[in-house]
């Protein structure tokens, strides 16, 4: 793989209500067409921290390929915008596979290709005897995020997203979108042979289906949001037993899903004074 970067800040001058200018940056988001074996697949709108691996977790949750090992070659040239993506023996049907696409809430990118959905019933995470979280764990990974330095706190417009073992973090990225974050995340496990069972996911995005779906394909059975969790997120993840907690930030969470996962210990709730009347 190349390891091609580019800067992921742009500094600008602004005008402020109050009639001042000033400089402040913005996330430099750019187009990144894909190709794979010279077919152009499909064009993502990243930062580009990490571009390779975007490509490749992306290649990963789309079910395009099932292992690193059927890559041969992962270039990306930022001058003309493109990730050329070399396989060892082609992709099967590849034509048929990408036919279908259902376009999704995604920001940054949310096409999906096939009815990914219909793999639900084969996806199998690990029961809650051996893949649980401690609250206690939960806020230790809440604090590792306030205390994180991020682009959102320099310039905001973008989304973060992190793999968990216990409450210490394995990898952070962050991009225009919770869809590339996510993938970018699967594109690292794949290429280190790591596991999700044991894991924990973060996001700042909100949960929806197909974040849900891509956790699951990853084998995360526990996800954690800043943000909230909607209707198809949460049935999706009742059907596949995972863990659902969001607005989670500080010591505040809801657990939506997946109660039995959950190591419960409750914070004591303030005192609340009873006025009675005529006193």
């Amino acid at each position: 793989m190349t390891g091609a970067r580019e800067p992921m800040l742009r500094e600008i001058t602004v005008l402020d209500e109050y009639g001042q200018r000033r400089a402040l940056f913005i996330p430099a988001e750019r187009p990144l067409t894909v190709f794979v074996d010279k077919r152009e697949l499909v064009t993502l709108m990243t930062l580009g921290a990490e571009p390779e691996l975007l490509v490749l977790g992306y290649l990963v949750n789309q079910r395009l390929i099932t292992s690193v090992s059927e890559v041969e070659s992962i270039t990306v040239d930022w001058d003309v915008g493109a990730a050329a993506v070399r396989t060892r023996a082609g992709i099967a049907d590849i034509e048929a596979r990408t036919a279908h696409r259902v376009v999704t809430t995604g920001c940054g990118q949310g096409t999906v290709f096939g009815d990914l959905m219909s793999e639900v019933d084969g996806l199998r995470l690990p029961d809650a005897a051996t893949a649980r979280i401690r609250q206690s764990t939960l806020q230790a990974m809440l604090e590792t995020m306030r205390q994180q330095d991020s682009i959102h706190r320099k310039a905001g417009s973008v989304h973060g997203c992190a793999l968990f073992c216990g409450s210490q973090m394995l990898f952070f990225v962050e991009d225009v979108g919770r869809h590339n974050a996510i993938d970018t995340i699967a594109g690292w496990m794949a290429l280190r042979g790591v596991q999700g069972a044991d894991k924990t996911f973060y996001t700042t995005g909100r949960l929806t289906s197909e974040m849900v779906m891509k956790a699951a394909h990853m084998g995360v059975p526990i996800v954690v949001s800043r943000n909230g969790v909607t209707q198809m997120g949460h049935d999706l993840a009742t059907r596949l037993g995972m863990t659902l907690f969001g607005r989670a930030a500080n010591k505040h969470f809801l657990c939506y899903t997946g109660f039995e996962r959950f190591d419960s210990e409750p914070i004591p709730q303030a005192a609340t004074v009873r006025v009675v009347a005529g006193a």
